[in-house]
C-alpha cells in the first residue's frame, strides 16, 4: 500500500462525496465524528415539514408501527384495508369450492367445520380432481386447465396429471362430468395460487401439475422455467372470464399461499427463488383483480400479508408452516368478513388474534395460555407486571387490547 494512504480512510462526507480522512487516535477524528452524526435515514413523520409540503393524493394508507397491530382492528385497518367486501356474501346455503395450492384446504377444512357448504369437502364430492388433489394445483396454468376441461370439453393429448403416487390421473369422462357438476352448482370460487415455478413439455407447451415421474422423464423434452408474470395474469383473466360466462352470479376470491416453496428447481437458494415466485403470483393476481374489480365478481383475500407481514414468526420450525394458531385467526378473518351467518363477535377474533400473536413471537407467551384458557385472575395478574413488551408504545397497546379482552370474559361470566 501507498504510505501516503497507509493512515488514511475513505469516507463519505455530508453531500454524499467521497473524503481520504487521517487516523486519530485509532479513529477518523473528531471531523468524521461530527460528520457521522449528520448521516441518518430519512424519516417523514406527520408533524414534519416534508409531510405538509408533499401532495399525499386522494388515498394514503401508511405503514404500521408494531404497536398498531396489538389494538381492535389493527390488522383490518392495516391489512385488510380495501380488500373486504361491502357486506359477506357466503350463507350457510352458498356453494364453496376451494382449490389450488396446499394453503387452499386450511380455508375448505375450517369453513366445512363452521358448518358451511364446502362442495370438495362433501361426502358425495365424488372424483373430482379438485377433490382428490384440489391443494397440489400449485400454479394457474393446472387451475385454469380444469375449467377448460370441465366447462370447455379442452383435450390435452398427453398425461399432465399425476397423483402423490406419481399415479396418471388422464381424462376420465365420469370425472369430467362430475367436475362440471361442482362448477356448475358453485356459488364462492376460492382458488389459492401457489408458485410460478412450472414443468412443461417442450413440444406441446402443456405445463404439468409438478414435476414428472421418474419413469417418464425425458429431458429431451421435459423442461422447467420459471412463468412470467404476463403468462400467469392471462391464466387468471381466463379462469375469471370461464366462470363470469359458465357462473354468473358467483363470486370469485384470489388469494396466494404463504406457504414458502419447499425446494426450488433453480441453481440459487430456495429462499431467493421463493421471493421471486411470490412475487410474480402476487403482481399477476393484483394486476387482473384491479383490472375486473369494477364488475363486482373478482375478489382479492390477503392470506399471504396476514401470514408475513402482520406476524413477527408465523412459520413453524420448518420454516413453512404457519403456526395453527395463526392459520386459525387468519380463518376467522375471512369468517367474519365473509360469511353473513358467522357467529364471531369482536371479541371472539381480538382473542383470537393474542393467541396468534403469542404463538408468532410477538407477546409474551403467557397470553396466548391465558387467552385460551379464558382465565381473569390470571390475566389480572399479567396486567399488573411492570414490562410487557420492551417498546413503550406497544406494551401500552398491547395492554388495552388485553384489558379490553378481559372484560369481555367478566360480561360473559355475568351473563352466565
Amino acid at each position: 500500500m501507498n504510505k501516503r494512504f497507509a493512515r488514511c480512510s475513505v469516507v463519505v462526507d455530508a453531500a454524499g462525496g467521497l473524503q481520504l480522512k487521517k487516523k486519530v487516535n485509532g479513529g477518523y477524528g473528531q471531523d468524521m465524528r461530527r460528520k457521522a452524526k449528520k448521516l441518518q435515514f430519512q424519516s417523514t413523520t406527520s408533524t414534519g415539514r416534508e409531510y405538509r409540503t408533499w401532495f399525499r393524493g386522494e388515498n394514503m394508507n401508511i405503514l404500521p408501527h408494531n404497536r398498531s397491530f396489538y389494538r381492535p382492528v389493527g390488522i383490518e385497518k392495516f391489512v385488510l384495508e380495501g380488500w373486504m367486501p361491502e357486506t359477506p356474501a357466503i350463507t350457510v346455503n352458498s356453494q364453496i369450492t376451494s382449490f389450488g395450492s396446499c394453503f387452499a384446504t386450511n380455508i375448505s377444512n375450517y369453513l366445512s367445520l363452521r358448518n358451511y357448504s364446502v362442495m370438495n369437502k362433501a361426502e358425495d364430492a365424488g372424483r373430482a380432481y379438485v377433490v382428490a388433489c384440489g391443494e397440489g394445483m400449485v400454479n394457474s396454468f393446472v387451475i385454469l386447465q380444469q375449467f377448460q376441461w370441465a366447462w370447455e370439453d379442452k383435450k390435452f393429448d398427453q398425461e399432465l396429471w399425476h397423483g402423490y403416487d406419481a399415479e396418471s390421473y388422464g381424462y376420465d369422462p365420469e370425472v369430467q362430468r362430475q367436475t362440471r357438476e361442482m362448477f356448475d352448482k358453485t356459488d364462492v370460487f376460492i382458488l389459492t395460487f401457489g408458485l410460478s415455478e412450472i414443468w412443461y413439455d417442450e413440444v406441446t407447451g402443456n405445463v404439468f401439475w409438478r414435476t414428472i415421474p421418474k419413469d417418464v422423464y425425458d429431458p429431451q423434452r421435459h423442461k422447467f422455467r420459471v412463468s412470467t408474470v404476463e403468462e400467469n395474469a392471462d391464466n387468471m383473466r381466463e379462469i375469471h372470464d370461464l366462470i363470469r360466462k359458465n357462473r354468473p352470479d358467483a363470486k370469485i376470491i384470489y388469494t396466494l399461499s404463504p406457504i414458502p416453496l419447499q425446494a426450488t428447481f433453480r441453481d440459487n437458494s430456495c429462499i431467493t427463488s421463493n421471493a421471486v415466485s411470490k412475487g410474480i403470483m402476487r403482481v399477476a393476481i393484483d394486476q387482473v383483480v384491479r383490472e375486473k374489480r369494477d364488475e363486482g365478481a373478482l375478489h382479492y383475500w390477503p392470506s399471504y400479508e396476514l401470514i408475513t407481514d402482520a406476524f413477527s414468526q408465523p412459520y413453524k420450525h420448518d420454516r413453512r408452516h404457519p403456526e395453527g394458531d395463526v392459520l386459525e385467526y387468519i380463518m376467522m378473518l375471512f369468517e367474519k368478513n365473509w360469511c353473513a351467518d358467522s357467529q364471531l363477535t369482536e371479541e371472539d377474533v381480538l382473542n383470537g388474534f393474542l393467541i396468534a400473536g403469542a404463538a408468532a413471537g410477538m407477546f409474551p407467551p403467557a397470553v396466548g395460555r391465558i387467552c385460551k384458557s379464558k382465565n381473569s385472575i390470571r390475566m389480572q395478574k399479567l396486567l399488573r407486571r411492570e414490562q410487557l413488551l420492551p417498546d413503550p408504545g406497544s406494551d401500552k397497546a398491547l395492554r388495552i387490547t388485553l384489558s379490553r379482552v378481559l372484560d369481555s370474559w367478566s360480561v360473559a361470566e355475568d351473563a352466565a
